[in-house]
């Protein structure tokens, strides 16, 4: 956890943010004349609204007070930051209010990446459940009634748990709410070059060889149970060709490819380390299923809201307002479809736990340990405990062109 105002990730990520804003306000002021007298550009007003809401809940939850500017024609130039709780009361206001008028999955020509009803109101499930985080004060019925109204919209769990990220998932019967992506016309999701080897290319017959990068932590995929269905979303053991043949790899003198959970080191090099070592340590995600032939990047649809993170989300906040057990049938179906045993009492700590692996390189958890009080807990190589680092810094040069962004996030 060593980012600052000039990382790059962060810089991205509030970009993506503050560039999709001033855009859905001009298209709120551009539509709002019209919307009082056709129905068609209301229900487009709403969709519009409810998308700018879901940008500022990625702005307080990363970000904490940040600019708010609700309008297009004479917007301040240099907004000042408003306090986190007050941007939070006016975007659940802005769901509130148009939720109701999105159209919903199933009507003609909707697609899993509209703006729907399901889409809102778990947008909103998600405010509640963190509204303690963003205000102080929490709000479990709330983020339970908006979970009630996202399971009575005909969304259903698939049989298989790695059924949401199959190439062809747009139309996945759980998914709510996606990012649409092709390997030729929508680019941008390349999980599988950021973290297989490049000898991972004969697994797949893939057009090009991937980078070697990211792994799944060591603990973490020892806390999959024996005989759990999601584990084969991760690559471990013996590497094997299309064809089955075990791979070996040159580099490494020819030794088998082996993926190993073990990952000696955070930053490794010869000396330190073997070149197996730095070449196979870590079990590799393989969630999103890498079709045959698969080029630099995926077409699997990204799913950003699914029915099986709604179903956890009220267990959770069930036990927050009743305490242990008050969500086991929920928990109990997430457990039931991974194969896994089912069992009684389910604590916060145990909810957490199958959240991270159920929602496993989904973009949730920090978000979940923050919640949880986890967040500054230390693990493997991770030792920060700074409750600062809970929000990233307002980039450097949102700064240097705004300095109505002071002061700065502490800790930075």
């Amino acid at each position: 956890h060593t980012w600052g105002p000039a990382t790059e990730a962060v810089n991205q990520l509030y970009g993506m943010i503050y560039s999709a804003i001033p855009q859905a306000n001009y298209a709120i002021e551009t539509l709002t004349p019209a919307a009082a007298t056709n129905a068609r550009v209301a229900k487009v007003l709403a969709q519009v609204k409810v998308s700018r809401a879901y940008y500022y809940y990625l702005a307080i939850d990363n970000f904490g007070d940040v600019a708010f500017p609700t309008t297009f024609t004479g917007a301040d130039e240099f907004p000042k930051k408003t306090p986190r709780a007050e941007v939070f009361a006016a975007i659940v206001k802005d769901v509130e209010d148009n939720v109701a008028l999105l159209p919903k999955q199933g009507d003609d020509g909707v697609v899993r990446s509209d703006i729907t009803q399901g889409m809102g109101y778990t947008l909103l499930a998600k405010l509640y459940l963190n509204a303690k985080v963003y205000t102080g004060t929490a709000m479990w019925e709330k983020a339970i009634a908006a979970c009630d109204k996202v399971l009575a919209l005909g969304y259903s769990l698939e049989a298989n748990p790695l059924a949401p990220f199959v190439t062809q998932n747009e139309n996945c019967k759980e998914n709510i709410y996606t990012i649409p992506f092709d390997q030729d016309t929508y680019k941008g999701f390349n999980l599988h070059m950021r973290t297989l080897i490049d000898l991972s290319q004969q697994t797949f017959n893939m057009s090009t060889a991937p980078w070697n990068g990211f792994a799944t932590l060591e603990a973490h995929y020892n806390s999959f149970p024996a005989g759990d269905k999601r584990l084969a979303g991760i690559l471990v053991g013996q590497q094997k060709t299309k064809a089955g043949d075990d791979i070996q790899d040159p580099k490494s003198g020819n030794a088998n490819l082996v993926f190993t959970a073990n990952i000696p080191n955070l930053q490794m090099s010869l000396g330190t380390n073997t070149q197996q070592q730095i070449r196979m340590a870590g079990a590799r995600p393989v969630k999103w299923e890498i079709a045959a032939g698969a080029k630099d990047n995926l077409s699997n649809d990204f799913p950003l809201f699914r029915l099986a993170d709604v179903k956890l989300m009220k267990a959770e906040a069930l036990v927050w307002l009743n305490g242990a057990g008050a969500g086991d049938a929920l928990v109990n179906e997430i457990k039931a479809r991974a194969g896994i045993a089912q069992t009684s009492g389910y604590t916060l700590d145990n909810i957490l736990a199958e959240r991270g692996r159920e929602m496993m390189w989904e973009g949730h958890r920090r978000q979940d340990l923050i919640r949880n009080g986890k967040f500054e807990n230390t693990w493997w190589e991770k030792s920060d405990t700074d409750p600062n680092h809970r929000l990233f810094p307002i980039p450097e040069n949102a700064i240097n062109a705004n300095k109505n962004l002071l002061p700065q996030n502490p800790g930075y």
